[in-house]
C-alpha cells in the first residue's frame, strides 16, 4: 500500500477533528461529498474518535474510497493548515496508484509502493497468483522453495496486490515457540479489530483457546465463519512455516484452518478467506486430503544476475532516465543496455557472496540484500 500504517493513524486523526466533530455524523459526511448509501453503512456513533476510525476503515477497502476520503479532507478545515501539505502528499500518492491500476498489470509490477521497494523475478509466483485471484474454487496458497530465496518476501508482494484485488492480508509470524491458541488468537484479532467497529469474536461455549483439539477445531471455524461474514476478504497468512517445532500443535491448526477456508469456499465462494502457507515444505505434514483440487503451489528460487538484468531492463524502459529519454531510437537501445549492465554489475558488487555463511552479522537473507541494494541502485537513477 501507498501509506504506512503510521500514516493511515495519522488521516483517522484529521477525520476526526475536521470531520467528525458532531453530533450529527452522518449529516456532516454527507455534506463532506460522501455517498449517501457509504454513510449509511458505517456503524457510526456519538463518539468522533469511533466515527474516525470507522471511515477510515471502510474508506481503505478501495483506492477510490481511499482517494475520496484524502479529497474530502483537503475540502474541509484542514486545507487551511499547514499539515494540507502533508495531506496533499498522501493524496498525491493515492492517485499514482489509481493511475497505475488503471493502466497497468499489477500482476507485472516490479517496483512497489510509489517506486520505493524492489520485487524481483517470481514470473511463476505472479501468474499463479493471477489464477489463485481469479478462481474462486482455490482456497490455499503454498509458498516453498530454497532457504534465502525470498520465500517470506512474498508478502511484500500480497500487499501490493490487496490494495488492488481488494482483499486484506492477515499475517501471523511463526516461529519455535509459536503454539495453536497463540496464532488462532492472533487471526482473532485481525478478524474482530475494534477499529472497524465489530463485536468481539465469542469463544465457543464451555471451552478455551488452550482447551484440547475439538474446542481449537471449534474456534478455528468460528474465526473464519467471522471472517466470512466480514465486509473485508481476509487472507490467512501464515509466515515461516519451516520453523516450526516438528511436534508444535499448530501443524494440526494449520490442518483445521485449510478444511474450515475450504468449506466456508464451498458455500461463501467470494466472500470466504483464504490461506496462505509461506516456507511450507513438500516434507511438511500434508494438507488434508479433501484439498488437493484446491491448492495453488508455487517454489521460489533466489534471483541472479539475469534476473537482476531483465529487472533493470524492464524498469529503464517503463521509467527511462532523462539522458535515455532525450536520444534518438538507434541511440536509445544500446545506450539502455549498458546502463542495465552498470547497473547488475553496481548491485551485486553492493550485495557481495550469495552463500547463506556469507550473509551479515543481522541476518538478512540473499534475497533481502539484493532487494535492499537494488532498491538503492533505482533511487540513484531516478534521480538521474
Amino acid at each position: 500500500m501507498p501509506l504506512q500504517s503510521t500514516e493511515w493513524a495519522t488521516v483517522t486523526t484529521w477525520a476526526r477533528d475536521f470531520l467528525l466533530q458532531t453530533p450529527d455524523p452522518h449529516s456532516a459526511l454527507d455534506l463532506a461529498g460522501f455517498p449517501r448509501d457509504f454513510v449509511a453503512a458505517l456503524p457510526l456513533t456519538a463518539r468522533p474518535d469511533h466515527n474516525a476510525t470507522a471511515l477510515v476503515h471502510a474508506s481503505r477497502r478501495t483506492i477510490a474510497g481511499q482517494v475520496a476520503l484524502l479529497e474530502a479532507l483537503l475540502r474541509s478545515g484542514l486545507r487551511d493548515l499547514e499539515e494540507s501539505r502533508r495531506a496533499e502528499q498522501y493524496l498525491a500518492l493515492l492517485r499514482e496508484d489509481e493511475r497505475l491500476h488503471r493502466s497497468r498489470d499489477v500482476f507485472r509490477t516490479t517496483v512497489l509502493r510509489n517506486g520505493t521497494e524492489v520485487f524481483l523475478d517470481r514470473e511463476g509466483l505472479r501468474e499463479n497468483l493471477r489464477s489463485f485471484i481469479g478462481d474462486a474454487h482455490t482456497a490455499v496458497l503454498v509458498v516453498d522453495g530454497e532457504p534465502d530465496s525470498g520465500r517470506s518476501y512474498t508478502y511484500t508482494f500480497l500487499r501490493h496486490l490487496a490494495q488492488h484485488h481488494g482483499f486484506r492480508p492477515a499475517r501471523v509470524v511463526l516461529d519455535q515457540t509459536s503454539t495453536a491458541g497463540r496464532v488462532v488468537r492472533r487471526l482473532a484479532a485481525f478478524v474482530t479489530d475494534p477499529r472497524a467497529g465489530a463485536p468481539p469474536l465469542p469463544v465457543p461455549a464451555g471451552s478455551g483457546l488452550n482447551d484440547p483439539l475439538p474446542s481449537l477445531d471449534d474456534t478455528v471455524h468460528e474465526v473464519v465463519r467471522q471472517a466470512t461474514g466480514s465486509e473485508d476478504v481476509f487472507w490467512f497468512v501464515l509466515d515461516d512455516c519451516d520453523r516450526l517445532d516438528p511436534a508444535s500443535d499448530v501443524w494440526e491448526l494449520i490442518g483445521q484452518l485449510a478444511r474450515a477456508v475450504y468449506a466456508f469456499e464451498g458455500t461463501h465462494r467470494e466472500q470466504a478467506p483464504r490461506l496462505v502457507l509461506l516456507g511450507y515444505s513438500e516434507s511438511a505434514r500434508p494438507l488434508p486430503y479433501e484439498l488437493r483440487g484446491s491448492v495453488v503451489r508455487d517454489r521460489s528460487h533466489p534471483a541472479g544476475p539475469a534476473e537482476l538484468r531483465a529487472f533493470f531492463a524492464r524498469y529503464f524502459r517503463d521509467e527511462p532516465p532523462a539522458r535515455l529519454a532525450g536520444l534518438a531510437d538507434g541511440e536509445r537501445e544500446p545506450a539502455l543496455a549498458d546502463l542495465v549492465e552498470v547497473a547488475v554489475e553496481e548491485v551485486l558488487a553492493a550485495v557481495g557472496d550469495p552463500q547463506p555463511a556469507a550473509a551479515p552479522a543481522g541476518g538478512e537473507s540473499y534475497m533481502r540484500r539484493l532487494c535492499t541494494a537494488a532498491e538503492g541502485a533505482v533511487r540513484v537513477y531516478r534521480a538521474l
